[in-house]
């Protein structure tokens, strides 16, 4: 049953009966120019109460000079722009027509400041559901069932939420990259994504009445890491379970490495290369690298490769050429399992008992 929302997270909403809960995504770093377009596209101060102006011919060309910004060549108060598209008579509502900027098209408007040296970024200010349906696309694939993109909408907008509390007077909340959620603008929607957020709408898990720190991961290879031997982090409700996906194909991999590969990733010889320490769900914490030296096992998949080195639950084999890792998951193995989802899913698990097992302790709750 849902619970009404703590106080802490009512002040995560703008003020205004119709205004929604939005982010603030920073998407692209760019050189010292970028172009924004888009249909009825104007611009205005980088604020919720800003007046627009009309941009001509929808499109503008954004120019850095020194501090200042230059739009179509006339100089901007500020250093940042802020650009809306949807603002003609026959455009769709003010915002949910899409806009191009730079290499990306989102919903929502688009600020483009002056960053560090000569450079611009582009930071995407969209409603909440928006940037989820595009998450969904993004971070799992849409052929899931319903259940399991249910149980991952939850997931990303409760993780979202908080992040936005840790980053609230920031220039940006989250990036779009996979150091946060992956977030891919409009082309990764889909009519799958957009019901899936839509049948969560305003869910969030919460412990102790604050959003909770909801990490995902691709595949855990059967169970889940505590946040405090994968992230440093020690929370209650990212705890080992037991997890399907660990019967499943995509849960294992091998990497083959030579020894010219990890010479050049580690910048250590490492012929005598062994793991040293494992957590207790098998995890590897440690090696050790042949004449006394050692390396953490989150450094060690960093520097041989996230894609190389899918999670850290791995044997290694010395052969005449180098190493072959076996595997088993893919990240670090915290919270919701995408995998085990999709099999708890196709099992006839609704997405409240999927999210009850990845997060045990945390409660769904309703913000808006």
């Amino acid at each position: 049953m849902l619970r009404p929302v703590a106080l802490v997270l009512l002040l995560l909403a703008p003020l205004g009966a119709l205004a929604v809960e939005t982010l603030r995504i920073a998407i692209e770093d760019t050189g010292s120019e970028v172009r924004v377009s888009g249909k009825g596209l104007v611009s205005g101060p980088d604020s919720e109460e800003a007046t627009f102006t009309p941009v001509a011919s929808g499109q503008a060309l954004i120019r850095r000079k020194g501090g200042r910004l230059e739009v179509n060549g006339a100089l901007v108060e500020g250093d940042s722009v802020r650009f809306r598209a949807g603002m003609s008579d026959d455009s769709a509502a003010p915002g949910t027509e899409p806009l191009k900027a730079g290499a990306a098209q989102v919903r929502g408007d688009v600020v483009v400041r002056a960053h560090h040296r000569n450079s611009l970024q582009l930071i995407n200010v969209i409603p909440l559901e928006d940037y989820l349906a595009a998450v969904l696309g993004s971070e799992m694939p849409v052929s899931f069932p319903v259940e399991a993109l249910k149980a991952q909408a939850v997931a990303a907008r409760t993780y979202a939420l908080q992040k936005k509390l840790d980053a609230y007077s920031n220039d940006f909340h989250l990036g779009s990259s996979v150091l946060h959620q992956v977030y891919g603008g409009v082309n990764r929607e889909d009519p799958r994504t957009r019901a899936a957020v839509e049948a969560t709408r305003g869910q969030v898990l919460t412990y102790e009445l604050a959003p909770i720190e909801a990490y995902f991961h691709a595949s855990c290879g059967g169970r889940t890491e505590s946040g405090f031997d994968a992230l440093q982090r020690s929370l209650p409700y990212l705890r080992p379970v037991d997890c399907p996906c660990g019967k499943l194909p995509a849960s294992r991999w091998t990497a083959t490495l030579s020894d010219a590969d990890i010479k050049a990733a580690l910048r250590h010889p490492a012929q005598g290369l062994k793991v040293a320490a494992r957590t207790r769900t098998n995890r590897v914490t440690r090696v050790t690298l042949g004449d006394g030296a050692s390396l953490d096992g989150v450094e060690l998949r960093r520097k041989l490769g996230y894609t190389r080195l899918k999670s850290l639950d791995f044997d290694v084999e010395r052969t005449e050429r180098g190493y072959v890792f076996t595997g088993r998951g893919y990240g670090h193995g915290a919270g919701l399992c995408q995998w085990g989802a999709k099999a708890l899913a196709d099992k006839g698990r609704e997405y409240r008992e999927i999210l009850s097992h990845y997060y045990p302790g945390a409660e769904l709750q309703q913000l808006y």
